[in-house]
């Protein structure tokens, strides 16, 4: 029966089996050790018997073998405890050796960032980058926590679509049985039209920009948390955000904090309440900016990147706040679409805001504009065709009832990158797709 590295001290003078691969070897005359590795972690192997050393000799890192032997407690090895007068089994073996070296650290230097791609398969068998993959899985287990625990359903909603009818950035085309069709830019039309079947929704799910961007924040295909929900007015929508980002936070850290600490990472400082995430407007932040730099961006209608490195700088330093609410955007801008809500008290701003969380945007949540008369003349005024099939089921919803709802899409490895700190989102997406890169 296999025995797992996490369980061997479990069985301290048994004898146990164990099966991964050789993950380090240090071969010093008398003493030979080597480190195997599964998915619970590492166990160290003493070998001393010449004739198991011997099937050990020329084998690289990444051999596949399976170890017998007897357990002795050892409070300087991995989990207290290593093996002893093992029985060595090669159940394959390796005599290239690996082009990344797992057993130390890897460079996430940028100039070193295309290497740790091109060899993605073999680089993330780390341990280091192993940790922070598992924990991008804690937090897309702590968002459905977070949605279950406020009454959200799941739902999985298309990537083929007919045709690109939400706009914006470019999208990609292919062939689907000799109609064009194009892969989704977000989940956004079905979502909304969810609301008006089960209140609350949320998506874990791929997204497809065709954005001509290669920058350290952009990708091809990335993972949104998408959601939306009724019944809710501006403020309420940013408290529900704010909370999510808290509950990730402080949850994460809690279960995790060694991965945190093995990447030199501090926790995020953050208010106790969402309510107390800053909300400042773009034009108080291009104000202050400027008072500060005196670079002029007051006449932009969106925040430069450098703006939102300074203005989380601030917060942090001024409000206890890594994370940041940007409102005030213009209701008369592109950006403004047509299913978005103005202020009914000012109807040149929109209902709108960007998260900011340690220095990059996260995501963008809005109100929508849930009146049937008003929807469709907002897609009239943009160019857009009621009747055109793209836009009629989604246009029912709205016919036949709809509540006051918004929602918004958070980029998962956005998140991810900024609980890490790290510099490009690409270091927090498995096999990264950007415009250079289709492969591995």
């Amino acid at each position: 029966m296999r025995t797992l590295a996490r369980d061997i001290a479990k069985h301290i003078d048994q004898s146990v089996t164990i099966q991964g691969w050789i993950h380090k070897k240090r071969l010093l005359g008398g003493l030979n050790f080597i480190n195997i590795r599964d998915r619970s972690g590492l166990v160290q192997v003493l070998v001393e018997d010449k004739t198991e050393v011997e099937k050990l000799r020329g084998l690289q890192i990444g051999t596949v073998v399976a170890i017998t032997g007897k357990v002795y407690k050892d409070d300087r090895s991995p989990g207290g405890a290593e093996i002893h007068e093992p029985t060595v089994e090669v159940l394959v073996p390796v005599t290239d050796e690996p082009p990344i070296e797992i057993d130390k650290p890897i460079s996430h230097k940028s100039e070193h960032l295309e290497t740790l791609f091109d060899n993605r398969p073999i680089g993330l068998r780390n341990l280091n980058e192993q940790a922070l993959f598992k924990t991008k899985d804690l937090v897309c287990q702590l968002v459905r926590e977070y949605f279950r625990e406020n009454e959200f359903t799941e739902i999985h909603t298309p990537k083929l679509l007919a045709e690109a009818t939400e706009g914006g950035a470019e999208t990609f085309t292919l062939d689907y049985f000799g109609k064009q069709a194009t892969l989704a830019q977000s989940a956004q039309f079905y979502k909304q039209m969810m609301v008006g079947v089960f209140e609350r929704v949320f998506e874990i799910g791929s997204t497809y920009r065709a954005e001509p961007s290669a920058t350290t924040r952009h990708m091809s295909e990335f993972l949104t948390i998408d959601a939306e929900l009724g019944f809710v007015d501006f403020d309420q929508l940013q408290n529900i955000l704010g909370d999510l980002l808290l509950y990730v936070v402080n949850e994460s850290w809690e279960k995790n904090e060694d991965t945190f600490k093995k990447w030199n990472v501090n926790k995020a400082k953050l208010p106790e309440s969402s309510k107390d995430i800053p909300r400042i407007t773009i034009d108080e932040i291009h104000d202050m900016y400027f008072k500060d730099t005196k670079i002029d961006y007051r006449s932009e209608a969106d925040t430069r990147p450098e703006e939102e490195r300074w203005i989380c700088d601030w917060a942090k330093k001024n409000k206890g706040s890594e994370a940041v609410f940007v409102t005030g955007w213009s209701a008369k801008d592109k950006t403004f679409k047509f299913y978005h809500k103005a202020d009914p008290t000012n109807p040149d701003i929109a209902l709108r805001a960007d998260l900011l969380f340690r220095g990059v945007e996260i995501t963008t949540l809005s109100m929508r504009e849930h009146e049937y008369p008003k929807l469709v003349a907002q897609l009239k005024k943009m160019g857009g065709d009621p009747s055109q099939p793209g836009y009629a089921a989604y246009l029912s919803a709205f016919k036949y009832g709809m509540p006051p709802h918004g929602g918004f899409g958070l980029g998962l490895e956005r998140l991810v990158e900024k609980l890490f700190n790290l510099n490009n989102v690409k270091e927090a997406t498995l096999f990264p797709r950007d415009i250079n890169r289709l492969a591995p």
